[in-house]
């Protein structure tokens, strides 16, 4: 860009610290909507846990204690005792039955993130076509000149020529050895 320039056009520092934003903000919104969807599911996979939780603590703990009052009970109404322990080992099972069911309704409605997914798809699109190429700049000298641009995770360099083949490219970053 030459010195001359107006001020409608922005200089490569503005345009690289503007692109480097907008993306920093689009990965944190993409975090964030990852975030959002796994808390959801989350909630939905702790209410199915908490159902089989409570489904194993009727079995293992109150089961024993509830099945002898249980059946003694239906023994005092008068039908034998074989029977009134069955009847009580089969009200139990039931209930623990309804209570899986339950469980696995809950488990169910656990989904992947597909907003998400579908959001980084069409964002690695989108940058995947935005590779810097070489182009053709003009001189100052009024002839045409080339130009490259590379990055990498340590900075970027411009390098411009006058003549009409694109210049060697150093890959550094400032301040940086």
């Amino acid at each position: 860009m030459s010195a001359a320039s107006n001020g409608d056009e922005r200089s490569l520092g503005q345009l690289f610290a503007s692109a480097t934003a907008e993306l920093s903000a689009l990965v944190h919104d993409e975090i964030a909507l990852a975030k959002a969807e796994i808390r959801q599911d989350a909630k939905r996979a702790a209410v199915g846990s908490g159902a089989f939780v409570t489904a194993l603590a009727l079995l293992f703990f109150a089961v024993p204690m509830l099945s002898f009052a249980s059946a003694y009970g239906i023994h005092a109404l008068g039908i034998t005792l074989g029977w009134s322990f069955l009847i009580v080992f089969g009200a139990f099972m039931l209930l623990a039955g309804i209570l899986a069911l339950v469980g696995i309704g809950r488990f169910k409605k656990v989904k992947k993130p597909e907003r998400t997914i579908a959001s980084a798809k069409q964002t690695a699109a989108v940058l995947q076509k935005a590779k810097p190429h070489p182009r053709e700049l003009p001189a100052e000298s009024g002839g045409t000149g080339a130009a490259a641009i590379t990055s990498s995770g340590s900075g970027a360099t411009l390098a411009v020529s006058a003549g009409g083949t694109p210049p060697a490219v150093e890959d550094a970053a400032p301040g940086r050895s």
